[in-house]
């Protein structure tokens, strides 16, 4: 995609949607961190329904430590992977509050070597709790950057790179965001709202849909 359309598909997307953020609820750094360990394969409604009844019981990594596993369990059932999650989840509360004070770490190192948390994670949670321009690549993103021609990639972190390098800097803070809402609401994976998509006209998709 020429740069021209790069900017001015992120105009129209901002135009929209001026001031995008996260789906998943959350008030602290550290309930973000834990939604976002939980939304992996799974979506962001049952995350939210899960921590909506957790969070009120606890919310720091001390009170999740004192809930133990197995409670925790009773929690976050209802989402995929529970077990395991559980797991990680105590297992990097432990580590916040014996290395960081209970504090999320603000780098990416440090966040990367929680339990749990991979490069995707780390990037929402710089960017969403933090301020920091990162591009956190999920399937949506993957999805639209490779369909609509904006950024090509065989695997998320190609598309992650090459996002880094084409998208403005004024667009970088929120394009994520932007991303993550259209490839969920329009430009959704089995049937694509074309008709709908503000983008349309700039984006390569041969197989638009057409208004019913």
């Amino acid at each position: 995609m020429k740069k021209a359309d790069v900017v001015e598909l992120f105009t129209r997307l901002r135009e929209i949607d001026p001031h995008p953020t996260t789906e998943l609820d959350y008030r602290t750094p550290f309930e973000l961190l834990v939604a976002v360990v939980l939304s992996a394969q799974a979506t962001d409604v049952g995350v939210n329904k899960a921590t909506r009844k957790l969070y009120p019981v606890a919310n720091t990594p001390q009170a999740i430590l004192d809930l133990g596993e197995d409670e925790l369990k009773r929690y976050i059932s209802t989402i995929g992977l529970f077990n395991g999650k559980a797991k990680n989840v105590i297992a990097l509360c432990r580590i916040l509050v014996d290395e960081y004070d209970s504090e999320v770490p603000r780098t990416r190192e440090a966040l990367e070597a929680l339990p749990g948390v991979g490069r995707k994670t780390a990037n929402v949670v710089l960017n969403t709790a933090f301020g920091v321009p990162t591009i956190a690549v999920d399937t949506h993103i993957f999805r639209v950057s490779n369909r609509t021609g904006l950024a090509p990639g065989k695997d998320v972190r190609a598309v992650e790179d090459k996002l880094e390098k084409i998208v403005p800097a004024e667009f970088k803070q929120d394009a994520h965001h932007w991303l993550i809402l259209h490839g969920r609401y329009v430009c959704k994976a089995r049937k694509p709202d074309c008709p709908q998509c503000v983008i349309r006209d700039l984006c390569r998709y041969k197989d638009k849909t057409a208004a019913a």
